[in-house]
């Protein structure tokens, strides 16, 4: 028998799903008279539609997991571009390894979880995401770039979400990625927050730019994350929430509200929200605690909020889909937090000059 390769492996691409292809309403409608997770289905695709019709209403987005990779990009980039989204708060992977890995032109392939010789998949530098592969040389050029970017910019402290800015500029003058989320988030103003910035391919550029300018470097201001989107979250007031798995994504969005009763705002919970997960609820883990929980913290409304207990890539479709085909956010303007963020940026630069002279 022949050797295997990595052309072997590396074959068959994962496609992008389109959902404005699929009609979804007449079914997910019909799930309303059905049970189970069918009729969990049903309500949150009818909350989120919700949200949409709210003019007072901003949607954040939340995503854990390893959702891109799997081929939801086209959906997130379809929220962006049509106001159906305000802002993203995401784990690194999402963003950088998978969005931004393949803004550079790069692929992941349709994989198998069965029967596989991971020793293999080591030795040809093929990494595996359960039934995913991605070429590990490709990943590594990615890295690279980050690195090239923080060489490239001002030594000082930044907030992910500036830094993701500079990625979709970056992408911009190189003439890359148009179809992906790093780039549209920076084409129409909606900012991303990647909390655990440093758990993914970025921590790696981050490391070598650090291990080379050890006295003058860029870093990552996970405190300016936290204080950005709570200042997001007091200009909506109103706020919405649609977390796709869980973890520090939707605990990150959830707290705002908390952060902000500390800088002395009173603003409501969470209005909305709808959480997609196939975590349990009884290891006491912050990924399948209920949104019911949530509100004994303070931080999420019990009246328009659904657990859905399924696997992602099935499920986004059918509820994002339906509040596309609804058509409500045709009547929704854009927020721009991205230029609401930079103005205070800029407010607060200054006062520090005149204070400093």
């Amino acid at each position: 028998m022949a050797k295997l390769t990595k052309k072997d492996f590396l074959k068959n691409t994962i496609k992008h799903i389109d959902m404005k292809k699929y009609n979804v309403v007449p079914m997910v409608e019909a799930f309303e008279n059905m049970a189970y997770a069918s009729r969990e289905v049903a309500r949150a695709s009818k909350i989120y539609n919700m949200m949409l019709s709210d003019k007072n209403c901003s949607v954040i987005l939340c995503i854990a997991g390893s959702l891109i990779s799997a081929g939801m990009k086209k959906i997130i980039v379809d929220m962006i571009q049509n106001h159906m989204v305000d802002a993203i708060v995401s784990n690194g992977a999402n963003i950088v390894d998978q969005d931004f890995f393949e803004a550079l032109g790069f692929k992941h392939y349709i994989g198998t979880p069965y029967n596989q010789d991971d020793n293999l998949l080591r030795d040809l530098h093929i990494d595996r995401i359960y039934d995913t592969y991605i070429d590990e040389d490709q990943l590594k050029v990615c890295d690279e770039t980050i690195y090239k970017i923080c060489n490239a910019l001002e030594p000082r402290p930044y907030s992910s979400r500036e830094f993701i800015w500079e990625m979709g500029k970056w992408l911009e003058k190189k003439g890359k990625g148009k179809d992906s989320v790093v780039y549209n988030a920076y084409k129409y103003g909606v900012p991303i927050f990647v909390p655990a910035f440093s758990d993914c391919s970025a921590g790696f550029g981050f490391v070598m730019h650090q291990a080379e300018n050890p006295a003058s470097h860029i870093s990552i201001d996970s405190a300016k994350d936290f204080l950005e989107l709570t200042q997001i979250k007091m200009k909506a007031k109103e706020t919405g929430l649609m977390m796709w798995s869980g973890g520090v994504p939707k605990n990150f969005a959830q707290d705002t509200v908390v952060a902000a009763e500390a800088l002395g705002a009173e603003i409501p919970m969470h209005k909305y929200a709808v959480q997609i997960t196939v975590a349990d609820v009884r290891d006491g883990a912050l990924s399948g605690s209920t949104l019911k929980e949530a509100s004994s913290w303070g931080k999420v409304s019990t009246a328009l909020e659904q657990m859905v207990y399924g696997e992602c890539t099935t499920l986004i479709p059918l509820i994002i889909g339906y509040g596309y085909h609804k058509g409500a956010w045709k009547k929704r303007k854009a927020t721009n937090y991205v230029k609401f963020l930079q103005e205070l940026d800029a407010k607060n630069a200054k006062a520090k000059a005149k204070k400093t002279k």
